[in-house]
């Protein structure tokens, strides 16, 4: 991509054609001592061809529009870009208008007719002026090429989140119709509630990969830091990308530094960094490869973990673009068992929240690449307990749950899976319907959908928590919207937990767990 010219620039020279040699030579002079770069032209033929390698502006004599040359310079204009208004500047004679520059004028947008004998400086200040014009075209096609490259990343993320969405689709379908046609013991149907707890496993990454980048690239995320030990998080991130490595047969192996090496860090946010890079090594990796990790220090005060393949590499152009948001290298999308281009992008606004720098290295098309992050190292251990384990995921049993979702097939299966796990549920489809019937049933926790038509989760959580009767319910928010805006609103509400649709069964225990801990009745 082209940057916006400087004044050295073949595209802001001035392309000269004036009455006489003389005159070039002279005016060429002048402006040459104002920084004003100019090209001189032996006629209007060839000021016509070197509009085609650039020009800032055209200088001309009236002379030279005689005949045909009106016309003609007028069409050489006219075939420029959309984006291009080429200023032309006509030396005329003095006195009346001539039939040349009427034509001129009637065919080009961008003319100024100066009268001879002019100032020098009044000659100066018209170009001056005609060039800072010029370059704000060269700004505007900048703009409109960003735009359109742009537009073709959309354009291609669009159907690269269509196919990667038609994916799981397709074996979820197939076995929802084994399973209705099909008489199946639980034994035999075991594999298939297992296909489709996977593939919807893999929508559910897809969706949350584009609400991470949204949030990150908008500054909407905050880090949770804890002192980490680093060779704790790249376990973790080794065995969140152990199914890929499996299925690629890949050779897989971490080299750690002797010394413990301790980072403030995040630790969900971090292992996600280095998950997703042994991802990537094993998506672009043919099967059977190798990926190394190495973990070390650098002897100025940061820790620095590589991750190497032998995989399909980068080419050298794509090096620096390799991170931008929605960005694939050509030709490997297949070969890279799909995926939305968005997993480096987020990698590198991770680190750098950290404080850390990621970069890449290829030696090129089938010679592997090599990916290394650079953290700021502690300068002490990590203290006790700072990796404790997440609490355990257990249902809170004897809940009366009431579960409210304009959606009646989300509803009822809700329902139904919280009466398998020992709650007493029921359901209602709409605000008016749910404060109808938690008068008779009572629950102990509400799960509210938010955006329902009519009375919406927050309103009607507003007048649960108002009921006499039902002040001391717990409210969960079960919805799809998960922006902090979002949840400052629902949380403003009266929720004491906001979970995102799916739901994760292991997030709603917890929760529910904790509303019993806390003597919801």
């Amino acid at each position: 991509m082209t940057d916006t010219p400087t004044v050295q620039d073949p595209q802001l020279r001035v392309l000269m054609r004036t009455a006489t040699v003389k005159d070039a030579t002279m005016a060429s002079a002048v402006l040459a001592q104002s920084g004003i770069q100019t090209r001189v032209c032996s006629g209007l033929s060839e000021l016509l061809d070197e509009i085609g390698h650039g020009a800032g502006a055209l200088l001309v004599s009236e002379e030279m529009l005689a005949g045909s040359g009106a016309a003609e310079l007028a069409a050489a204009v006219a075939d420029q870009p959309p984006w291009s208004d080429l200023p032309v500047l006509i030396l005329a004679r003095q006195g009346a208008d001539s039939r040349a520059i009427t034509t001129a004028m009637e065919g080009m947008a961008n003319v100024t007719v100066l009268e001879r004998p002019i100032r020098v400086a009044s000659l100066v200040s018209a170009l001056r002026s005609a060039l800072r014009a010029r370059r704000r075209q060269y700004e505007l096609r900048r703009i409109l090429e960003d735009l359109n490259e742009a537009d073709r990343r959309k354009t291609e993320f669009l159907a690269t989140l269509a196919h990667e969405l038609r994916n799981p689709m397709a074996p979820l379908s197939t076995a929802l119709a084994i399973l209705k046609r099909k008489p199946l013991t639980p034994e035999t149907a075991q594999p298939y509630y297992e296909l489709m707890g996977r593939q919807l496993d893999h929508m559910v990454r897809l969706v949350s990969d584009l609400m991470e980048v949204s949030r990150i690239t908008r500054g909407k995320i905050e880090l949770q830091l804890d002192d980490l030990a680093l060779d704790q998080v790249i376990r973790g991130a080794v065995e969140l990308s152990r199914p890929l490595m499996d299925a690629g047969r890949h050779t897989l192996e971490v080299h750690i530094a002797d010394e413990a090496l301790a980072v403030k860090g995040d630790n969900v946010r971090l292992t996600q960094v280095f998950a997703n890079l042994l991802n990537n090594a094993a998506k672009y990796t043919p099967e059977g490869g190798r990926i190394d990790v190495f973990v070390e220090q650098d002897g100025l005060g940061h820790a620095v973990v590589r991750v190497k393949d032998s995989g399909a590499g980068i080419p050298a152009a794509m090096l620096e673009a390799i991170f931008d948001m929605f960005m694939q290298v050509s030709g490997t999308a297949r070969a890279a068992q799909g995926g939305l281009g968005i997993g480096l992008t987020l990698v590198k606004s991770l680190v750098e929240l950290h404080g850390g720098t990621v970069g890449a290295a290829s030696e090129g098309a089938n010679r592997g690449s090599e990916f290394t992050v650079s953290l700021p190292l502690l300068d002490h251990g990590v203290r006790a307990g700072a990796m404790a384990a997440p609490p355990e995921d257990t249902m809170a049993a004897q809940h009366r749950i009431l579960v409210v979702d304009d959606n009646r097939d989300a509803a009822e299966s809700l329902a139904a899976l919280l009466g398998l796990l020992g709650a007493q549920a029921a359901v209602a489809f709409s605000g008016t319907e749910a404060l109808a019937k938690a008068e008779h049933f009572q629950p102990s926790v509400a799960i509210l959908d938010i955006g329902m038509p009519g009375m919406d989760g927050c309103e009607l959580a507003r007048r649960l928590r108002a009921h006499p009767q039902l002040h001391g319910i717990g409210l969960i928010a079960l919805t799809g919207w998960g922006q902090p805006d979002d949840r400052l609103r629902i949380a403003r509400a009266g929720f004491d937990h906001h979970l995102l649709k799916p739901v994760d069964v292991n997030e709603l225990a917890v929760a529910l767990h904790r509303l019993d801990g806390h003597g919801i009745a």
